[in-house]
Protein backbone atom coordinates (compact mmCIF):
# COMPACT_ATOMS: atom_id res chain seq x y z
CA UNK A 1 0.00 0.00 0.00
CA UNK A 2 1.17 3.54 -0.23
CA UNK A 3 1.91 5.71 2.38
CA UNK A 4 -1.09 7.22 3.95
CA UNK A 5 -1.07 10.28 6.52
CA UNK A 6 -3.36 11.98 8.83
CA UNK A 7 -3.84 15.43 7.66
CA UNK A 8 -4.87 17.71 10.29
CA UNK A 9 -6.70 19.96 8.02
CA UNK A 10 -8.73 17.47 7.00
CA UNK A 11 -9.16 14.68 9.76
CA UNK A 12 -8.10 12.03 7.37
CA UNK A 13 -5.78 9.78 6.02
CA UNK A 14 -4.48 10.57 3.13
CA UNK A 15 -2.35 9.41 0.25
CA UNK A 16 0.90 11.27 0.84
CA UNK A 17 1.96 12.83 -2.59
CA UNK A 18 4.61 15.09 -2.61
CA UNK A 19 4.99 18.16 -4.53
CA UNK A 20 8.42 17.35 -6.36
CA UNK A 21 8.43 13.58 -6.81
CA UNK A 22 11.05 11.67 -4.88
CA UNK A 23 11.44 15.44 -2.80
CA UNK A 24 10.25 15.91 0.90
CA UNK A 25 10.09 19.50 2.48
CA UNK A 26 9.44 18.92 5.96
CA UNK A 27 9.64 21.89 8.74
CA UNK A 28 8.78 20.73 12.49
CA UNK A 29 8.40 23.80 14.98
CA UNK A 30 11.48 23.80 17.36
CA UNK A 31 12.10 24.72 20.89
CA UNK A 32 12.24 28.16 22.62
CA UNK A 33 15.78 27.80 24.19
CA UNK A 34 15.44 29.22 27.19
CA UNK A 35 15.77 26.06 29.01
CA UNK A 36 16.38 22.07 28.97
CA UNK A 37 14.15 20.19 26.74
CA UNK A 38 11.54 18.41 28.91
CA UNK A 39 10.08 14.93 27.96
CA UNK A 40 7.02 16.50 26.03
CA UNK A 41 9.71 17.98 23.49
CA UNK A 42 11.42 14.44 23.65
CA UNK A 43 7.83 12.90 21.55
CA UNK A 44 7.83 14.86 18.50
CA UNK A 45 12.18 15.01 18.26
CA UNK A 46 12.06 11.35 18.05
CA UNK A 47 8.42 10.87 16.25
CA UNK A 48 9.46 13.06 13.67
CA UNK A 49 13.33 11.90 13.34
CA UNK A 50 11.24 8.31 12.64
CA UNK A 51 9.28 9.75 9.91
CA UNK A 52 12.47 11.70 8.27
CA UNK A 53 14.09 7.76 8.77
CA UNK A 54 11.26 6.05 7.00
CA UNK A 55 11.00 8.39 4.31
CA UNK A 56 14.59 8.29 3.77
CA UNK A 57 14.22 4.40 3.72
CA UNK A 58 11.65 4.75 1.20
CA UNK A 59 13.68 6.92 -1.06
CA UNK A 60 12.99 10.45 -0.47
CA UNK A 61 15.30 12.94 -0.24
CA UNK A 62 14.23 14.47 3.09
CA UNK A 63 14.79 18.74 3.49
CA UNK A 64 14.15 18.81 7.14
CA UNK A 65 14.18 21.66 8.60
CA UNK A 66 13.51 22.47 12.40
CA UNK A 67 13.58 26.14 13.87
CA UNK A 68 14.92 27.64 17.28
CA UNK A 69 13.34 30.36 18.76
CA UNK A 70 16.19 32.46 19.92
CA UNK A 71 14.44 35.47 21.32
CA UNK A 72 11.03 35.69 23.25
CA UNK A 73 9.69 37.04 26.28
CA UNK A 74 11.08 33.50 28.15
CA UNK A 75 14.66 34.05 27.41
CA UNK A 76 14.39 37.99 28.04
CA UNK A 77 13.25 36.69 31.59
CA UNK A 78 15.94 34.15 32.11
CA UNK A 79 18.50 36.38 30.73
CA UNK A 80 17.95 39.26 33.61
CA UNK A 81 17.87 36.69 35.73
CA UNK A 82 20.85 34.86 35.14
CA UNK A 83 22.88 38.41 34.97
CA UNK A 84 23.33 37.91 31.12
CA UNK A 85 22.49 38.08 27.47
CA UNK A 86 19.54 36.69 25.34
CA UNK A 87 22.22 35.54 23.16
CA UNK A 88 24.36 34.10 25.65
CA UNK A 89 21.06 32.11 27.02
CA UNK A 90 20.22 31.02 23.51
CA UNK A 91 23.70 29.72 22.74
CA UNK A 92 23.89 27.72 26.13
CA UNK A 93 20.65 25.82 25.25
CA UNK A 94 21.35 25.64 21.86
CA UNK A 95 24.25 24.16 22.69
CA UNK A 96 22.18 21.48 25.12
CA UNK A 97 19.46 20.80 23.13
CA UNK A 98 22.23 19.15 20.63
CA UNK A 99 23.27 17.33 23.29
CA UNK A 100 20.22 16.15 24.60
CA UNK A 101 18.53 15.68 20.90
CA UNK A 102 21.91 13.64 19.92
CA UNK A 103 21.78 11.75 23.34
CA UNK A 104 17.90 10.58 22.40
CA UNK A 105 19.12 9.00 19.18
CA UNK A 106 17.99 11.81 16.77
CA UNK A 107 19.52 12.99 13.66
CA UNK A 108 20.34 16.70 13.36
CA UNK A 109 18.02 18.47 10.99
CA UNK A 110 19.10 19.57 7.34
CA UNK A 111 18.94 23.07 8.74
CA UNK A 112 18.70 24.75 11.82
CA UNK A 113 17.74 28.30 11.64
CA UNK A 114 17.30 30.69 14.83
CA UNK A 115 14.76 33.47 14.38
CA UNK A 116 17.70 35.98 15.19
CA UNK A 117 19.01 35.13 11.63
CA UNK A 118 16.47 36.14 9.91
CA UNK A 119 15.34 38.90 11.02
CA UNK A 120 15.67 41.17 7.73
CA UNK A 121 12.99 38.01 6.00
CA UNK A 122 10.79 38.34 9.15
CA UNK A 123 10.50 42.27 8.96
CA UNK A 124 9.98 42.14 5.00
CA UNK A 125 6.97 39.77 5.74
CA UNK A 126 5.13 41.22 7.58
CA UNK A 127 5.59 44.67 5.65
CA UNK A 128 4.13 42.74 2.66
CA UNK A 129 1.10 41.82 5.23
CA UNK A 130 0.30 45.85 5.88
CA UNK A 131 0.97 46.11 1.99
CA UNK A 132 -1.71 43.86 1.42
CA UNK A 133 -4.33 45.15 4.55
CA UNK A 134 -4.04 42.13 6.39
CA UNK A 135 -1.77 43.80 9.39
CA UNK A 136 -1.78 47.33 10.83
CA UNK A 137 0.49 49.13 13.35
CA UNK A 138 -1.03 50.47 16.56
CA UNK A 139 1.40 52.12 19.18
CA UNK A 140 4.35 50.28 17.44
CA UNK A 141 2.91 47.28 17.54
CA UNK A 142 1.94 45.29 14.58
CA UNK A 143 -1.09 42.85 14.96
CA UNK A 144 -2.63 40.87 11.86
CA UNK A 145 -6.40 41.52 10.97
CA UNK A 146 -8.21 38.15 11.35
CA UNK A 147 -11.38 39.39 10.02
CA UNK A 148 -9.54 39.94 6.37
CA UNK A 149 -8.59 36.24 5.97
CA UNK A 150 -11.66 34.46 5.61
CA UNK A 151 -10.23 30.62 6.52
CA UNK A 152 -8.60 31.56 10.02
CA UNK A 153 -9.86 28.61 11.91
CA UNK A 154 -9.97 26.13 9.35
CA UNK A 155 -6.98 23.87 10.86
CA UNK A 156 -8.56 23.61 14.22
CA UNK A 157 -12.32 23.70 12.30
CA UNK A 158 -13.13 26.57 14.46
CA UNK A 159 -14.59 30.14 13.30
CA UNK A 160 -14.28 33.54 14.66
CA UNK A 161 -17.41 33.53 16.36
CA UNK A 162 -16.68 29.94 18.32
CA UNK A 163 -13.02 31.40 18.88
CA UNK A 164 -14.18 35.09 20.31
CA UNK A 165 -16.34 33.00 22.88
CA UNK A 166 -14.70 29.80 23.17
CA UNK A 167 -11.52 31.09 24.46
CA UNK A 168 -10.64 33.80 27.07
CA UNK A 169 -8.83 36.05 25.04
CA UNK A 170 -6.46 39.10 26.89
CA UNK A 171 -8.77 42.67 25.88
CA UNK A 172 -6.13 44.90 24.33
CA UNK A 173 -7.58 48.34 23.55
CA UNK A 174 -4.83 48.55 20.47
CA UNK A 175 -6.62 45.78 18.44
CA UNK A 176 -9.04 46.16 16.27
CA UNK A 177 -10.36 42.65 17.29
CA UNK A 178 -9.94 40.45 20.07
CA UNK A 179 -8.21 37.76 17.75
CA UNK A 180 -5.87 39.55 16.13
CA UNK A 181 -2.62 38.29 16.58
CA UNK A 182 0.72 39.90 17.37
CA UNK A 183 3.36 40.25 14.90
CA UNK A 184 5.62 43.47 15.58
CA UNK A 185 6.00 44.17 19.15
CA UNK A 186 7.92 47.77 20.50
CA UNK A 187 10.36 47.74 22.68
CA UNK A 188 10.46 48.33 26.28
CA UNK A 189 13.34 49.81 27.99
CA UNK A 190 16.15 47.84 28.30
CA UNK A 191 15.16 44.63 26.06
CA UNK A 192 17.17 43.58 23.12
CA UNK A 193 15.81 44.69 19.83
CA UNK A 194 15.83 45.64 15.92
CA UNK A 195 15.10 48.25 13.64
CA UNK A 196 11.83 48.24 11.29
CA UNK A 197 9.67 50.56 9.20
CA UNK A 198 7.42 50.54 12.80
CA UNK A 199 10.49 51.12 15.36
CA UNK A 200 12.33 49.59 17.29
CA UNK A 201 11.37 46.10 18.72
CA UNK A 202 11.18 42.08 17.58
CA UNK A 203 8.89 39.65 16.29
CA UNK A 204 5.97 37.71 17.62
CA UNK A 205 6.06 34.35 17.91
CA UNK A 206 4.03 32.98 15.07
CA UNK A 207 5.36 35.23 11.86
CA UNK A 208 9.19 33.53 12.79
CA UNK A 209 8.00 30.45 11.33
CA UNK A 210 6.07 31.90 8.22
CA UNK A 211 9.05 33.42 7.80
CA UNK A 212 11.49 30.94 7.65
CA UNK A 213 9.35 28.34 6.25
CA UNK A 214 9.14 30.74 2.93
CA UNK A 215 13.21 31.04 3.07
CA UNK A 216 14.63 27.87 3.70
CA UNK A 217 11.63 25.33 2.07
CA UNK A 218 9.34 27.65 -0.25
CA UNK A 219 5.51 28.76 -0.55
CA UNK A 220 4.41 25.46 0.44
CA UNK A 221 5.41 22.47 1.70
CA UNK A 222 4.93 18.93 2.00
CA UNK A 223 4.65 18.23 5.78
CA UNK A 224 4.30 20.50 8.87
CA UNK A 225 4.76 18.88 12.11
CA UNK A 226 4.74 20.04 15.89
CA UNK A 227 3.05 19.07 18.80
CA UNK A 228 -1.02 18.74 19.07
CA UNK A 229 -0.54 22.01 21.26
CA UNK A 230 0.37 23.83 18.19
CA UNK A 231 -2.48 23.69 16.22
CA UNK A 232 -4.33 26.49 17.97
CA UNK A 233 -3.05 29.31 17.94
CA UNK A 234 0.34 28.89 16.55
CA UNK A 235 -0.45 26.82 13.34
CA UNK A 236 -3.06 28.60 12.92
CA UNK A 237 -1.87 32.17 12.73
CA UNK A 238 0.83 30.54 10.62
CA UNK A 239 -1.27 29.65 7.82
CA UNK A 240 -3.30 32.66 8.30
CA UNK A 241 0.27 34.75 8.00
CA UNK A 242 1.39 32.50 5.29
CA UNK A 243 -1.22 31.97 2.93
CA UNK A 244 -2.57 35.52 3.60
CA UNK A 245 0.63 36.74 1.89
CA UNK A 246 1.33 34.44 -0.80
CA UNK A 247 -1.97 33.05 -1.81
CA UNK A 248 -0.72 29.68 -1.59
CA UNK A 249 -1.13 26.37 0.99
CA UNK A 250 1.52 27.20 3.28
CA UNK A 251 1.59 22.80 3.70
CA UNK A 252 0.09 19.96 1.94
CA UNK A 253 -0.03 17.79 5.32
CA UNK A 254 -0.46 18.71 8.65
CA UNK A 255 0.81 16.31 11.49
CA UNK A 256 0.76 16.59 15.43
CA UNK A 257 1.52 14.33 17.92
CA UNK A 258 -0.31 14.07 20.98
CA UNK A 259 0.29 14.63 24.42
CA UNK A 260 3.08 13.26 27.64
CA UNK A 261 1.00 12.83 31.05
CA UNK A 262 3.35 12.15 34.00
CA UNK A 263 2.03 9.50 35.84
CA UNK A 264 -1.40 9.89 34.39
CA UNK A 265 -1.13 13.98 35.04
CA UNK A 266 -0.93 16.35 32.34
CA UNK A 267 2.36 17.76 32.53
CA UNK A 268 2.76 21.67 33.24
CA UNK A 269 4.65 23.79 35.42
CA UNK A 270 1.99 24.38 38.09
CA UNK A 271 2.18 20.85 39.27
CA UNK A 272 6.22 20.85 39.00
CA UNK A 273 6.27 17.17 37.56
CA UNK A 274 8.24 18.63 34.23
CA UNK A 275 11.27 16.01 33.51
CA UNK A 276 13.89 16.99 31.44
CA UNK A 277 15.80 14.68 28.90
CA UNK A 278 19.02 15.32 30.57
CA UNK A 279 18.60 13.80 33.55
CA UNK A 280 16.39 11.08 32.06
CA UNK A 281 18.97 10.43 29.77
CA UNK A 282 21.14 9.86 33.43
CA UNK A 283 19.01 7.11 34.30
CA UNK A 284 17.17 5.78 31.04
CA UNK A 285 18.72 4.36 27.94
CA UNK A 286 18.44 6.47 25.21
CA UNK A 287 16.55 3.16 23.87
CA UNK A 288 14.54 2.83 26.07
CA UNK A 289 13.05 6.32 26.11
CA UNK A 290 12.62 6.09 22.10
CA UNK A 291 11.20 2.24 22.57
CA UNK A 292 8.12 4.40 25.07
CA UNK A 293 7.91 7.16 22.41
CA UNK A 294 7.14 4.69 19.68
CA UNK A 295 5.18 2.14 21.30
CA UNK A 296 1.98 4.16 21.20
CA UNK A 297 0.64 5.64 18.22
CA UNK A 298 1.48 9.57 17.55
CA UNK A 299 -1.54 10.80 17.94
CA UNK A 300 -2.59 9.60 21.08
CA UNK A 301 -1.67 10.53 24.29
CA UNK A 302 1.06 8.62 26.10
CA UNK A 303 1.59 8.17 29.86
CA UNK A 304 4.91 8.44 31.33
CA UNK A 305 5.75 6.08 34.14
CA UNK A 306 8.36 3.82 36.05
CA UNK A 307 6.23 0.44 34.95
CA UNK A 308 6.41 2.29 31.20
CA UNK A 309 9.83 2.41 31.57
CA UNK A 310 10.34 -0.97 32.86
CA UNK A 311 8.24 -2.82 30.09
CA UNK A 312 9.89 -0.85 27.37
CA UNK A 313 13.31 -2.25 28.66
CA UNK A 314 12.21 -5.93 28.75
CA UNK A 315 10.98 -5.55 25.78
CA UNK A 316 14.43 -4.50 24.41
CA UNK A 317 16.35 -6.64 26.22
CA UNK A 318 14.03 -9.82 24.53
CA UNK A 319 15.30 -8.38 21.13
CA UNK A 320 18.99 -7.86 22.53
CA UNK A 321 19.19 -11.46 23.59
CA UNK A 322 17.70 -12.23 20.31
CA UNK A 323 19.71 -10.99 18.58
CA UNK A 324 23.29 -11.87 20.70
CA UNK A 325 22.19 -15.53 19.99
CA UNK A 326 22.36 -15.07 16.39
CA UNK A 327 25.63 -13.34 16.20
CA UNK A 328 26.99 -16.35 18.80
CA UNK A 329 25.89 -18.63 16.62
CA UNK A 330 26.95 -17.26 13.62
CA UNK A 331 30.60 -17.89 14.24
CA UNK A 332 29.85 -22.07 14.23
CA UNK A 333 27.00 -21.98 11.61
CA UNK A 334 27.50 -24.32 8.14
CA UNK A 335 28.22 -21.99 5.32
CA UNK A 336 25.34 -21.47 2.81
CA UNK A 337 22.69 -19.19 1.11
CA UNK A 338 19.52 -18.11 3.32
CA UNK A 339 17.31 -21.03 3.09
CA UNK A 340 14.12 -20.30 1.13
CA UNK A 341 11.33 -20.49 4.07
CA UNK A 342 13.99 -17.82 6.29
CA UNK A 343 13.86 -15.63 3.10
CA UNK A 344 9.94 -16.47 2.66
CA UNK A 345 9.20 -15.74 6.64
CA UNK A 346 11.65 -12.46 6.48
CA UNK A 347 9.94 -11.14 3.63
CA UNK A 348 6.35 -11.62 4.86
CA UNK A 349 7.69 -9.79 8.08
CA UNK A 350 9.34 -6.90 6.34
CA UNK A 351 6.26 -6.37 4.36
CA UNK A 352 4.30 -6.41 7.69
CA UNK A 353 6.43 -3.58 8.94
CA UNK A 354 6.19 -1.39 5.91
CA UNK A 355 2.25 -1.87 5.82
CA UNK A 356 2.25 -0.47 9.46
CA UNK A 357 4.62 2.24 8.70
CA UNK A 358 2.70 3.10 5.58
CA UNK A 359 -0.48 2.94 7.83
CA UNK A 360 -0.20 6.91 9.15
CA UNK A 361 3.49 5.70 10.84
CA UNK A 362 2.39 3.41 12.96
CA UNK A 363 4.67 2.67 15.14
CA UNK A 364 3.18 0.52 17.74
CA UNK A 365 2.72 -2.13 14.99
CA UNK A 366 6.08 -1.48 13.31
CA UNK A 367 7.44 -2.57 16.59
CA UNK A 368 4.98 -6.03 16.48
CA UNK A 369 7.32 -6.84 13.38
CA UNK A 370 9.83 -7.02 15.24
CA UNK A 371 9.06 -8.93 17.51
CA UNK A 372 7.18 -11.23 15.01
CA UNK A 373 10.89 -11.72 13.64
CA UNK A 374 12.58 -12.12 16.96
CA UNK A 375 10.15 -15.50 17.51
CA UNK A 376 11.06 -16.57 14.24
CA UNK A 377 14.62 -16.26 14.41
CA UNK A 378 14.44 -18.17 17.82
CA UNK A 379 12.72 -20.32 16.54
CA UNK A 380 15.66 -21.11 14.02
CA UNK A 381 17.90 -21.25 16.27
CA UNK A 382 16.07 -24.20 18.13
CA UNK A 383 15.78 -26.02 15.03
CA UNK A 384 19.00 -29.17 14.03
CA UNK A 385 20.60 -26.86 11.45
CA UNK A 386 21.71 -23.43 11.28
CA UNK A 387 23.35 -21.85 8.23
CA UNK A 388 25.20 -18.85 7.96
CA UNK A 389 23.11 -17.14 5.27
CA UNK A 390 20.28 -17.53 7.30
CA UNK A 391 21.12 -15.59 10.03
CA UNK A 392 22.89 -12.90 8.47
CA UNK A 393 19.44 -12.68 6.62
CA UNK A 394 17.93 -12.01 9.82
CA UNK A 395 20.65 -9.63 11.11
CA UNK A 396 20.41 -7.69 7.72
CA UNK A 397 16.44 -7.62 8.42
CA UNK A 398 17.16 -6.41 12.47
CA UNK A 399 19.11 -3.77 10.99
CA UNK A 400 16.67 -2.62 8.50
CA UNK A 401 13.97 -1.78 10.49
CA UNK A 402 16.34 -0.59 13.21
CA UNK A 403 17.46 2.30 10.58
CA UNK A 404 14.01 3.75 10.71
CA UNK A 405 13.13 3.20 14.30
CA UNK A 406 16.11 3.86 15.85
CA UNK A 407 15.69 1.28 19.11
CA UNK A 408 18.44 -0.92 19.33
CA UNK A 409 21.81 -0.29 21.16
CA UNK A 410 24.86 0.05 18.93
CA UNK A 411 28.12 -1.07 19.94
CA UNK A 412 30.61 1.44 20.38
CA UNK A 413 32.53 0.69 17.36
CA UNK A 414 29.78 -0.27 15.24
CA UNK A 415 29.18 2.16 12.61
CA UNK A 416 25.53 3.79 12.73
CA UNK A 417 23.13 2.27 9.86
CA UNK A 418 22.72 6.39 8.45
CA UNK A 419 26.33 7.06 8.32
CA UNK A 420 27.22 3.72 6.39
CA UNK A 421 24.15 4.69 4.02
CA UNK A 422 26.21 8.21 4.01
CA UNK A 423 29.80 6.53 2.99
CA UNK A 424 28.13 4.56 0.51
CA UNK A 425 26.28 7.78 -1.51
CA UNK A 426 29.68 9.56 -1.07
CA UNK A 427 31.09 6.28 -2.70
CA UNK A 428 29.07 6.66 -5.38
CA UNK A 429 29.84 9.84 -5.99
CA UNK A 430 33.58 9.38 -6.02
CA UNK A 431 32.98 6.57 -8.98
CA UNK A 432 30.57 8.83 -11.38
CA UNK A 433 33.34 11.55 -10.76
CA UNK A 434 36.44 8.61 -11.53
CA UNK A 435 37.53 9.13 -7.92
CA UNK A 436 38.90 5.86 -7.59
CA UNK A 437 41.11 6.58 -4.47
CA UNK A 438 38.40 7.91 -2.44
CA UNK A 439 36.05 5.38 -3.59
CA UNK A 440 38.39 2.64 -2.77
CA UNK A 441 39.40 4.28 0.61
CA UNK A 442 35.69 4.34 1.18
CA UNK A 443 35.25 0.44 0.33
CA UNK A 444 37.90 -0.86 2.70
CA UNK A 445 37.14 1.35 5.96
CA UNK A 446 33.44 -0.27 5.46
CA UNK A 447 35.27 -3.69 5.36
CA UNK A 448 37.28 -2.92 8.14
CA UNK A 449 33.84 -2.11 10.15
CA UNK A 450 32.62 -5.38 8.94
CA UNK A 451 30.23 -4.20 6.18
CA UNK A 452 29.59 -6.23 3.42
CA UNK A 453 28.37 -4.30 0.04
CA UNK A 454 26.04 -5.93 -2.06
CA UNK A 455 25.25 -4.82 -6.24
CA UNK A 456 21.07 -5.69 -6.47
CA UNK A 457 18.73 -4.30 -9.31
CA UNK A 458 17.46 -2.02 -7.00
CA UNK A 459 21.30 -0.65 -6.21
CA UNK A 460 23.90 -1.18 -3.52
CA UNK A 461 22.62 -2.90 -0.23
CA UNK A 462 24.87 -3.59 2.85
CA UNK A 463 24.55 -6.50 5.48
CA UNK A 464 26.70 -6.64 8.29
CA UNK A 465 28.86 -9.66 8.66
Amino acid sequence: MALKIYNTMSRTKESFVPLTPGKVKMYVCGPTVYDYIHIGNARPLIFFDVVRRYLESEGYEVSYVVNFTDVDDKLIKKANEAGSSVPEVAERFIAQYHEDAGGLGVREASLHPRVTQNMEEIIAFIAGLVDKGLAYESGGDVYYRTSKFPDYGKLSHQNLEELQFGIRIEVDERKENPQDFVLWKAAKPGEISWSSPWGEGRPGWHIECSAMVRKYLGDTIDIHGGGQDLTFPHHECEIAQSEGLTGHPMARYWMHNGFVNINNEKMSKSLGNGINVNRLLQSIPAEAIRYFMLSGHYRNPLNFSDDAVEQAKNSLQRIENCLANLRHRLGSAEPGEAEASVRETIESVRKQFKAKMDDDFNTPDAITAIFELVQAANAYLAGARVVAGSIEAFLAQFEAMDRVLGILAKAEDELPGDEIDRLIAERTEARKAKNWARADEIRDLLMERGIVLEDTPQGIRWRRK
